[in-house]
């Protein structure tokens, strides 16, 4: 029994069917290749398969990547471990494979004064977790609260933290800069106990947790919310000088350095 012929525009039709882009795009040439140097059908196949799934692999990282809103800029290659000893970049390195951790639902915690590469750290640990194939959100905890807080007039608090379920990591920057005043942030709390133990959070924050007071609306609530971040949790100190702070005052010793020195101008207009 003879094969069947299939001409290009058939083909075309049918992997555009099956959502087979990649294969679509490059079986003409492989078939073509294939006919010239003799092979078998099924290395044809595993070769057209190959780069289907390796293209799709890719796509998928990009969508990951865009949905997380991480800075593209601040990742585990641009982050200068020699400024902060006091973190271990193996342990870093460890973490940023997820694995257990992320099963565990565990938590990181990242305290310093602004400035201190917290935010810096937090996003090069989300970059290299989706590298691993993990889905991660980042976000400024201000904002997702006033989300969460919208979806709670409308009465959709629920549903809106079951979307956030499909994250294995939620990345809350700048958490001491919410205040009870500015919302009602028991939904944070409802955040942190939802994914207790299930989803994994990042948080940065400036203050040590005796000034978290000031973020939730009472302190049984912040008691509560402390003891189920740091259960499972992995906490680093950045405790150094602002990297802003640091640049600013470089280039002001090197615009000092590159000044003429009044003192020699003086002898020479003296002489």
């Amino acid at each position: 029994m003879n094969a069947p012929a299939y001409d290009a525009g058939s083909m075309g039709l049918m992997l555009n069917e099956l959502r087979l882009p990649t294969i679509g795009r490059l079986w003409s040439d492989f078939a073509q290749r294939s006919d010239k140097e003799g092979w078998q059908a099924s290395q044809l196949l595993g070769v057209l398969f190959e780069h289907e799934l390796a293209e799709r692999a890719k796509r998928r990282l990009e969508r990951h990547r865009a949905e997380s809103q991480l800075d593209p800029t601040k990742t585990l290659a641009t982050f200068d471990f020699g400024v902060v000893p006091m973190v271990s970049k193996a342990h870093v390195m460890a973490l940023a494979t997820g694995d257990s951790w992320l099963e565990q639902g565990a938590t990181i915690l990242l305290f310093g004064p602004p400035g201190a590469g917290k935010s810096h750290l937090g996003s090069a640990i989300g970059h290299a977790l989706i590298d691993a194939g993990y889905r991660v959100l980042s976000t400024r905890t201000s904002e997702l609260v006033q989300k969460l807080q919208a979806a709670r007039q409308a009465l959709q608090l629920p549903s809106a933290l079951a979307k956030l379920d499909r994250f294995d990591l939620i990345i809350l920057d700048d958490l001491s800069y919410v205040r009870k005043d500015q919302a009602e942030t028991s939904v944070l709390f409802e955040l942190i106990a939802e994914r207790y133990e299930r989803r994994s959070l990042l948080i940065t924050a400036n203050q040590p947790f005796s000034g978290w007071n000031n973020v939730f609306p009472d302190p049984g609530m912040t008691v509560a919310a402390i003891d189920r971040l740091v259960h499972h949790s992995t906490i680093f100190e950045l405790n150094v000088e602002s990297y802003r702070r640091r640049k600013a005052s470089d280039k002001q010793n090197a615009r000092r350095r590159q000044l003429p020195n009044n003192n020699d101008e003086g002898a020479a207009t003296t002489l």
